[in-house]
């Protein structure tokens, strides 16, 4: 018999419980730093090398981290689902946890891309820094989208979702657009299921379940509720 499609919306949340810290959090990794200055392309040509030194430090900070057992039990749900992450969280940690398909909405924070070109990307195995070229002669810059800059991959992560037989929610604020649409992408039918220990004021979705716990404490729960949808 075939899997039933199971599709997972991923943020910060997720990420903030092995240790990651978050701009959502009083005590976040980007309070000190206007988010302008270190995630826009106008932060970019005003000081490239902050930019860098920022994105570095945030690598530094991913290759400590370690998944946590919500990325693992998400990786275990494979087992019975067809399962797609797609997460707006630029670390490794879903892919190191286990999940065999993953979409980064929001880039990828071990890759790097040239100035010039944003089709083509290469993995980065030290610090970025000013002066470092791409094949094509330009400055490489970490392959990350920066606010006022366009999603590329919103589309394919839409088409993923309509065609969801269940759609989860882990460990976002539903705040940050174009990703925060996606759960209004779910078919009317599908069973929907949101889990955070902060959950989200959200308008009226039909076949919600509603789960207020941490990642990593919650997902447990969730997998017992997926369990009886095999």
């Amino acid at each position: 018999m075939e899997k039933k499609k199971l599709v997972v919306l991923t943020g910060a949340g997720i990420s903030a419980e092995s240790g990651l810290k978050t701009f959502r959090d009083s005590d976040g990794l980007w309070e000190g730093y206007d988010v302008y200055e270190v995630a826009s392309p106008r932060g970019w040509a005003r000081n490239p090398a902050l930019v860098l030194d920022f994105y570095n430090m945030r690598r530094k900070n991913v290759r400590e981290a370690e998944p946590n057992a919500a990325h693992i039990g998400l990786a275990a749900l494979e087992k019975d689902f067809n399962v797609h992450i797609i997460t707006q969280n630029i670390d490794d940690l879903h892919e190191r946890g286990g999940s065999s398909r993953v979409l980064h909405l929001h880039g990828e924070i071990l890759k790097m891309r040239s100035l010039n070109d944003p089709r083509k990307n290469y993995p980065v195995y030290d610090d970025i820094k000013p002066g470092d070229l791409a094949p094509d002669g330009y400055q490489l810059r970490p392959d990350i989208v920066w606010f006022d800059e366009p999603v590329p991959l919103i589309e394919t992560a839409a088409a993923i979702t309509s065609s969801a037989d269940i759609f989860v929610v882990i460990g976002t604020s539903l705040a940050v657009y174009p990703a925060a649409g996606l759960l209004h992408y779910a078919p009317v039918q599908a069973p929907k299921f949101i889990l955070d220990k902060n959950l989200p004021a959200i308008p009226s979705v039909a076949n919600l379940t509603k789960i207020e716990m941490g990642a990593a404490e919650g997902i447990s729960v969730l997998s017992n509720y997926l369990s009886a949808l095999v």
